[in-house]
C-alpha cells in the first residue's frame, strides 16, 4: 500500500552505515522523509531509520528500508518502483553506495575481475539508477517539493587524487563526477539539478583499517588544513544546503567537502 507524505522525499543509497546514514539523518534533521536503501544489510538500515526518527523535526515525515541489489539490473530498476510505492513521491537522489578495491593489489596485478566489481557498483550502478529517476522527474514535471528535482553522486577525493593500489576506485569516482556532468547538462532544460560532493578523508568502515595511518596525517594539519576526519554529518549538512535550495543556480558542479584537502600550499 502506497503511503504518501507530504514531506520532500529524498533516496539515499548505501544508506544503512557509514556516510549514508549520516546523510540520511541530516536530511532527517532538515525535515525530510527518506527512502533509506540498503543491498544486505538489512539491520543497519533499520537503524538509521531509527536514528532518522529520532532526529526528525516535521509531522509527516517518513523513513522506510528499500533494498536493491545494485549490481543486479533487475533489483537495481526495482528500487525506484518501491520507493514511490512506500513514499508515493521522490523529490531528490543521493547516490552514495560504493565500495573499494576488494583486495586492493597494485595495478600491475589488479585483476579484471575487482575492476569489474568496483566499476559495476561505484560507476555503472549510479548511472542508470540516474536514468531511472530522470525519466520519473521528467514524466512529473512541477510535482517537486523541494525548490528543484536534484541529483547527488557522492564522489571521492580520489577522482584526482591516485592511490596506485585503489586504481579502479580512483577511476570509478573520476567517471562519476564525469557523469554528474552529462547528466547536469542533459537535464538543464528539464529544471533538474545535479551535483557531486567530493568527501576527502573520511570516517568510515572503508577507511577503518588505515585508521593510524589517516590519524597521523591529519594530526598536523599539512595536508587537511581543519585537522579533523570527515563524517556523514558533514556530507550530509553539505546535502540538506543543496537541496533545500540554497544554490538554485549550481549544476554540473563538483563541491568539496574535505577539511581542505584541496587547497595547494607551499
Amino acid at each position: 500500500m502506497t503511503t504518501e507524505t507530504k514531506c520532500p522525499v529524498v533516496l539515499v543509497t548505501g544508506a544503512g552505515r557509514g556516510l549514508g546514514s549520516g546523510i540520511a539523518t541530516q536530511l532527517a534533521a532538515a525535515g525530510m522523509s527518506v527512502a533509506i536503501h540498503y543491498s544486505s544489510s538489512k539491520q543497519g538500515a533499520e537503524q538509521t531509520a531509527q536514528q532518522c526518527e529520532k532526529m526528525a523535526t516535521t509531522p509527516g515525515q517518513l523513513f522506510k528500508v528499500v533494498q536493491g541489489d545494485l549490481t543486479d539490473p533487475q533489483s537495481r530498476r526495482d528500487i525506484l518502483p518501491a520507493t514511490l510505492e512506500s513514499f508515493g513521491h521522490l523529490d531528490a537522489l543521493i547516490n552514495n553506495a560504493g565500495i573499494t578495491e576488494p583486495n586492493r593489489r597494485d595495478c600491475l596485478h589488479a585483476t579484471e575481475e575487482d575492476y569489474d566489481t568496483v566499476m559495476l557498483v561505484n560507476l555503472k550502478s549510479p548511472y542508470f539508477l540516474m536514468q531511472e529517476v530522470a525519466r520519473w522527474m521528467i514524466d512529473n514535471p512541477e510535482a517537486s517539493r523541494l525548490p528543484h528535482y536534484q541529483m547527488l553522486n557522492i564522489s571521492s577525493i580520489s577522482s584526482s587524487t591516485v592511490s596506485v593500489n585503489r586504481a579502479a576506485y580512483c577511476i570509478s569516482k573520476a567517471g562519476l563526477s564525469m557523469a554528474t556532468a552529462v547528466w547536469a547538462t542533459r537535464l538543464a532544460e528539464h529544471d533538474i539539478l545535479v551535483n557531486d560532493l567530493k568527501p576527502g578523508i573520511m570516517e568510515s568502515d572503508m577507511t577503518a583499517a588505515a585508521k593510524e595511518k589517516y590519524d597521523a596525517i591529519l594530526s598536523n594539519g599539512d595536508l587537511v588544513p581543519l585537522a579533523r576526519w570527515g563524517t556523514g554529518d558533514d556530507l550530509g549538512k553539505a546535502a540538506v544546503a543543496l537541496l533545500s535550495g540554497s544554490f538554485p543556480f549550481t549544476t554540473g558542479h563538483v563541491i568539496p567537502v574535505d577539511g581542505g584537502f584541496h587547497l595547494r600550499k607551499i
